[in-house]
C-alpha cells in the first residue's frame, strides 16, 4: 500500500512549547522551551524524504509511489503543528490570501475554538474560548498592537491578514510571557518586517492579490528584501478596499471599506545574531452598518504609525544560551465620523499613545538528577497614554498606564517521553485617570456626577505548570494548570458617557478588583501519518470576572437622561461577578488513499464553549455549539477542499440578549501551485485558486456581535486570488 503522507507547516515556524528554533551559524538548532513561536532563518521548509516503493499484496511488484503533497499551506496548519503544552491554532499563507477577509478576527473566525466579534468588515476582533477584549492580546511579531481594540467591537486592529505571513493563536502558559491581559490568549501575527536572517539567494520577493464578488473587493500586497554584506533591507506594503456587501435579497448598507499600510525596515546580520527595526504606517476608512448607522453614514478614520525594534544574541557561554529584545512605540488615532464631505462631524476621537520592551534572557541546558533544564527569564515594561473625546462630550479623560513585570518559564525534560513544564509571572500595574462618582443605582440624580482624580495600583500574579507525555502510535498527552491574575483596564475604570457606533451609554467602575482565573486543560493530539487529530477540554473558574452589565435603562443623551421607560442607547456598567467557562475542541483529518497522482480524505471538527456566573445565568455574547466535516484532495500541486459547518441556534442568551437562529456554512477551495524557472539565481513559485464562501447563500447573524440583530454576514461569495513568491 502507498507510505503515509505527512502534513508540514510551510515556512520555517516552529511552536516552542515543544521547540524554540534558535539559529547557530545559520542553521536552526532545536531548544525546548514553554509554547512560544519564533521563526528560523529560512523561510524554505526542509524537504521532504521521497517515499520508498509500496510492494503489492500479491505479485511483489513495486507499485507506483504516491507523491508527496507539497501544499500551498497544508490541509490544516493547526494539526501539521508539533504537540505542545496548549492548543495552538496556525493560519498559514494560503489561509491569509484565500480568505476574504480584511481583519484578523474574521480570518479566524471559524477556526476551533475562536470566533469573532464582526461588528463590520473593517472592524472583527477574535473571540478564543468565549474570551476576548481585555483577555486576549494582539500581537505583531511578539509586540502590542498598540491600538484600541479592546476597548469596543467597532474599533480595528491595524493588522491586515495580507500583512501577515502567518497568524498563530497561543493558549496557556506561553501567554504569561506578553502581559497579565492574555487570560483568553495571545494571537501573534508573524512576518519578516524586522528581518532575522540574511535571504538565501540574496534577496527575496513576493506579490499577490485577489478579487471578492461579494463585494467587489479588491486587494493587492507586495514585499521584497535584499541582502548586502551583513545588511538585510525589507519593504512591503499593500492595499484593499470594498464597497458594501451583498446578503441575500440585496446589499448591507454602509459596510464598504478602504485600508492601506506599508513598512519598511532592516538589520544588521552576524553571526550569533541580528538586531533590527521597522517603521509601519497603516490607515483605514471604514463603516458601520445598522439601520442608524447607515442613516448618518457612520465610520471611522483610522491612522496608527509604529517604530519597533528587536533582536538576538546567542551568546553560547557564561551560563547564557541566548539574550533577546523586543521594543515598539506606537502613535494611534482614530475619528469616529457621522456624515461624509462638509456635513462631516467628528463625534468623538480616540487617542493611545504607548510604549513596550521586553527583556529575555535564556539559560544553557542544566543537568539535574531529574533530567535537562531549559528556561528563561524576562522581564517586561509598558506605558500608556489613552483618551476619548469630542463632540459627544469627554468619554475618557486622559489616563496613564504603567506596567512592569518580571516572568520565568522552565521546562525539564525527566526521560524522552516526558517533558515538565512551569512558568510563573508577577506584575506591577498603575492605573491612573479622573474617576466618575455614579449613584448606585446608575438612574439618580445630581445631572453632573461629581470626579476626582483616581490612582490604581494592582498586584498580578500568575503561574502555570504543564506536561507532556509521549504515548504510542505518534500520540501526545497533554495536561496544564493554571493560575492568571488581571488588573482591570483604564477604561473598565474610567470610560463614561455614550458610545454612538456601538448604540451604548458604558459607565467604568472605579472600585473593580484584580480579576483571577484558575483553569485546567487536558488533550491529546497525532500530527503524523494518515490519521491526525487534536482534542482539547478546558475548565476555567473566574473570580471578580469583569464584564458589561446591561441595566435595562437607556440613556438618549446624557446621564441625566438615563431611564428605564426612555428609549435610545443601551446603558452598560462596567461589572464583576464569579463565572465558570468550559468547553472543548476536536477536530480530525483522515486520509482514506491513493487517488490520481496524490491522496483524498475526510475531515471533522467541533466545538462548544459554555458560560454561565454563579447563580446560573449566562454570560453574554458566546458563541454557539458548531459542528463541522468535508472532503479533500492533494498532491504536489493541487489542494481541493469542500467543508460544511453548522452552527447551532444560540438560546443560552444573557439578560437582554435575543436567541439566534443556527445556519450553515458551505465553502470550498480549489488551489494550484507549482515551480517556475529561477530568476536570477532564485527560485519560483506561483501559486492561484478560486475560494467559494457561503456556498449556499445562508442567512447568517452571529450570538457573538452586537449588530446580529439588524446586521447579517455576507452572502455567497466567490474569491480569485493569486500570489508569486522568489524565494
Amino acid at each position: 500500500m502507498p507510505m503515509p503522507i505527512r502534513m508540514r507547516l510551510s515556512g520555517a515556524a516552529v511552536t516552542v512549547a515543544a521547540a524554540m528554533a534558535v539559529p547557530t551559524g545559520g542553521h536552526a538548532q532545536s531548544v525546548q522551551l514553554p509554547a512560544i513561536t519564533v521563526t528560523t532563518p529560512s523561510p524554505v521548509a526542509p524537504p521532504r524524504p521521497a517515499p520508498a516503493p509500496a510492494q503489492t499484496a500479491n505479485s511483489g511488484t513495486p507499485a507506483a509511489p504516491v507523491v508527496p503533497f507539497n501544499p500551498p499551506a497544508g490541509v490544516s496548519l493547526s494539526l501539521g503543528a508539533e504537540p505542545s503544552f496548549s492548543a495552538i491554532t496556525v493560519l498559514g499563507e494560503r489561509d491569509l490570501i484565500s480568505s476574504t477577509a480584511a481583519t484578523l478576527g474574521d480570518a479566524l473566525a471559524n477556526q476551533p475554538g475562536i470566533a469573532s466579534t464582526s461588528f463590520a468588515p473593517g472592524a472583527s476582533r477574535p473571540i478564543i474560548r468565549g474570551l476576548s477584549g481585555f483577555r486576549v492580546s494582539v500581537q505583531e511579531n511578539g509586540m502590542g498592537t498598540g491600538d484600541v481594540q479592546k476597548l469596543s467591537d467597532d474599533h480595528a486592529i491595524p493588522i491586515d491578514p495580507l500583512a501577515a505571513e502567518r497568524v498563530e493563536v497561543v493558549r496557556g502558559p506561553a501567554t504569561l510571557r506578553y502581559g497579565s491581559q492574555t487570560i483568553g490568549g495571545v494571537v501573534n501575527a508573524i512576518n519578516s518586517r524586522i528581518p532575522e536572517a540574511l535571504p538565501q539567494n540574496g534577496w527575496r520577493a513576493s506579490v499577490g492579490g485577489g478579487f471578492d464578488s461579494v463585494n467587489n473587493g479588491r486587494d493587492f500586497y507586495t514585499m521584497v528584501e535584499q541582502g548586502a554584506g551583513n545588511f538585510v533591507i525589507h519593504a512591503d506594503t499593500f492595499k484593499r478596499t470594498a464597497d458594501d456587501y451583498r446578503i441575500p435579497g440585496g446589499r448591507q448598507l454602509n459596510t464598504s471599506y478602504d485600508s492601506d499600510g506599508f513598512s519598511i525596515g532592516g538589520s544588521y546580520v552576524f553571526k550569533k545574531g541580528y538586531f533590527g527595526l521597522a517603521y509601519t504606517s497603516f490607515n483605514s476608512t471604514y463603516f458601520i452598518p445598522g439601520a442608524d448607522a447607515a442613516a448618518e453614514k457612520n465610520h471611522i478614520v483610522l491612522n496608527q504609525t509604529k517604530l519597533t525594534s528587536k533582536g538576538e544574541w546567542r551568546v553560547g557561554e557564561f551560563g547564557v544560551e541566548a539574550i533577546r529584545y523586543w521594543f515598539s512605540a506606537l502613535d494611534y488615532k482614530h475619528d469616529e465620523v457621522d456624515g461624509l464631505g462638509s456635513s462631516a462631524v467628528i463625534g468623538s476621537t480616540f487617542l493611545n499613545k504607548s510604549y513596550e520592551g521586553r527583556l529575555e534572557v535564556q539559560h544553557l541546558p542544566v543537568r539535574t538528577s531529574l533530567g535537562e533544564l531549559r528556561g528563561a527569564v524576562g522581564a517586561q515594561w509598558s506605558d500608556r497614554s489613552l483618551s476619548a473625546g469630542g463632540d459627544e462630550g469627554i468619554l475618557l479623560d486622559p489616563t496613564k498606564t504603567r506596567n512592569v513585570a518580571a516572568y520565568l518559564f522552565e521546562e525539564l525534560q525527566v526521560t524522552k517521553r516526558l517533558r515538565l513544564q512551569a512558568a510563573a509571572r508577577v506584575e506591577q500595574s498603575n492605573v491612573s485617570g479622573i474617576a466618575t462618582a455614579f449613584p448606585s443605582n446608575y438612574l439618580a440624580p445630581p445631572n453632573d456626577p461629581p470626579q476626582f482624580a483616581a490612582k490604581n495600583t494592582f498586584v498580578p500574579v500568575s503561574g502555570s505548570a504543564g506536561l507532556l507525555y509521549a504515548l504510542p502510535m505518534g500520540v501526545v498527552a497533554r495536561a496544564t494548570l493554571q493560575h492568571n491574575e488581571r488588573a482591570p483596564d483604564a477604561t473598565e475604570l474610567f470610560y463614561k458617557g455614550p458610545h454612538d457606533s456601538t448604540q451604548t451609554f458604558e459607565i467604568g467602575n472605579p472600585n473593580l478588583k484584580i480579576e483571577k482565573a484558575d483553569s485546567v486543560e487536558i488533550g491529546l493530539k497525532r500530527a503524523r501519518g494518515d490519521f491526525r487529530f487534536d482534542t482539547s477540554a478546558y475548565y476555567t473558574r473566574f473570580k471578580d470576572f469583569i464584564y458589561k452589565r446591561y441595566t435595562g435603562a437607556f440613556c438618549p443623551d446624557d446621564f441625566a437622561s438615563c431611564d428605564p421607560s426612555a428609549s435610545g442607547l443601551d446603558q452598560i456598567v462596567y461589572s464583576q461577578r464569579d463565572a465558570t467557562f468550559y468547553g472543548a475542541e476536536l477536530q480530525g483529518e483522515l486520509d482514506i488513499g491513493a487517488l490520481w497522482r496524490g491522496r483524498w480524505g475526510i475531515e471533522g471538527r467541533y466545538d462548544f464553549v459554555n458560560a454561565t456566573f454563579t447563580d446560573g445565568t449566562y454570560v453574554p455574547k458566546i458563541n454557539p455549539h458548531r459542528l463541522g466535516g468535508g472532503l479533500y484532495y492533494y498532491d504536489r500541486n493541487w489542494l481541493a477542499r469542500v467543508t460544511l459547518l453548522h452552527a447551532f441556534a444560540h438560546t443560552e442568551i444573557a439578560a437582554f440578549e435575543t436567541p439566534t437562529p443556527g445556519y450553515n456554512l458551505l465553502n470550498a477551495e480549489l488551489i494550484y501551485k507549482t515551480q517556475l524557472p529561477p530568476l536570477a539565481g532564485v527560485k519560483q513559485e506561483f501559486i492561484v485558486g478560486i475560494k467559494g464562501e457561503n456556498l449556499l447563500d445562508e442567512d447568517i447573524r452571529l450570538s457573538t456581535s452586537y449588530k446580529k440583530d439588524e446586521v447579517l454576514q455576507p452572502g455567497r461569495s466567490v474569491r480569485l486570488f493569486g500570489t508569486i513568491k522568489f524565494n
